[in-house]
């Protein structure tokens, strides 16, 4: 027993040792992974101060520990029975209350300083350069860059085949979107989060950013990260079976790049808009009905369209999916009441509900014969 204690303690020592070693980046599997237990210190001023702060607590407790457990084993051993010392009879000791007293005080009192000067910086939101708006969604990432028209889902991009074990899992396995939240480097960005349905968490460890996105509610939180690149998080409250299908991916681009991709969406935005009265082929609808399904149906109703039995009705010889056409755009629409079916009026565009209602109806054992387009849902939208 004392030799796994000893061990262990070791261990520690090492791993207070090496922490700014992983902390500054360097790759922890090139090292001793034990690199890996602590808290990364991230690339903004959120990350950085809560590491700092994180590591000074780490280093008072230790010295606590040090010192009290040094004192004890002391006197345990100079003044053990063997030696002949024979333990004092005293009730109480003024001198030692008040010590044990003013000095716990005094520590909490010093670690209290950087802890509200760390907090202070936490909660600072305000003065923003940008403001992105977070909504969680069973199971995606919704984003809208506030002011400058542009939203879009993101969501898991892990085939089914590669989580039900059909196909090799790739090198991104769960961690990679169709559409990263996309921020400029070097600029304070504002994240309201929120919830659609039930309570989410947006958490991206890099950032030293972790909120509950609450349906009803905004909360807020900043970064301003200062290394371009791609930092990936989670959503860290259990919000249903498809949980652990949401991660975070953003991307962080310099200020030159990210105007270009913002540019880039307000065409993209404006192309989608034009297309809305157009007459789609069913070719076209096909094609990209079958990509939406994918990302935004084949969780639920499989990749075949025959469901979870009990849980997820199938689509394959649906009484809606074969049914009029509106009642089926009613359904993506404005969900159905007391079940997990969503409404995916704010989640797709009416170009996407119109090709994956119309790849629906015309695929496996389906040969509905329709066309749906998109002026189909606007109008169905309007006439609500």
């Amino acid at each position: 027993m004392l030799k796994r204690a000893l061990a262990l303690f070791l261990s520690c020592l090492s791993l207070m040792g090496t922490t700014s070693l992983g902390a500054d980046g360097d790759d922890p599997s090139m090292g001793g992974g034990l690199t890996n237990l602590n808290m990364p210190k991230g690339v903004t001023e959120v990350s950085q101060v809560a590491y700092d702060v994180h590591m000074l607590m780490m280093w008072i407790c230790t010295a606590i520990g040090v010192v009290v457990f040094g004192f004890m084993f002391y006197v345990m051993y100079a003044h053990r029975k063997s030696r002949g010392v024979e333990a004092a009879n005293f009730h109480e000791h003024l001198g030692v209350e008040i010590a044990w007293t003013v000095v716990p005080a005094l520590i909490l009192i010093f670690m209290a300083i950087p802890a509200t000067s760390a907090l202070l910086k936490v909660y600072d939101t305000e003065n923003a350069d940008l403001d992105i708006k977070v909504t969680g969604y069973q199971w995606k990432w919704q984003y809208e860059h506030l002011g400058e028209g542009i939203k879009y889902m993101s969501e898991m991009r892990t085939s089914i085949d590669e989580i039900e074990g059909r196909e090799p899992k790739g090198e991104h396995y769960l961690r990679e979107v169709n559409q990263p939240l996309v921020i400029p480097v070097n600029k304070k960005v504002r994240f309201l989060i929120t919830g659609n349905d039930v309570i989410h968490s947006w958490w991206v460890p890099d950032f030293g950013v972790k909120r509950d996105a609450v349906p009803g509610l905004f909360t807020a939180a900043w970064a301003r990260v200062e290394e371009p690149g791609l930092y990936v998080g989670e959503c860290t409250e259990l919000c249903g079976k498809g949980h652990p299908f949401m991660p975070i991916v953003v991307e962080v681009k310099e200020e030159d790049d990210y105007n270009l991709w913002l540019a880039g969406k307000k065409e993209e935005a404006a192309l989608y808009a034009s297309t809305i009265g157009k007459q789609w082929s069913h070719e076209e609808l096909m094609s990209k009905g079958e990509d939406v399904y994918k990302i935004s149906c084949a969780g639920c109703h499989q990749a075949d369209g025959n469901g979870i039995s009990g849980i997820f009705p199938a689509l394959n010889g649906s009484s809606i999916v074969q049914g009029p056409a509106d009642g089926h755009i009613a359904v993506l629409i404005n969900g159905i009441a007391g079940s997990s079916m969503q409404s995916f009026a704010d989640q797709l565009s009416e170009v996407d509900i119109a090709a994956v209602i119309h790849y629906k109806r015309n695929t496996w054992d389906n040969s509905v014969g329709d066309i749906v387009q998109p002026i189909d849902v606007l109008n169905f939208k309007t006439a609500q």
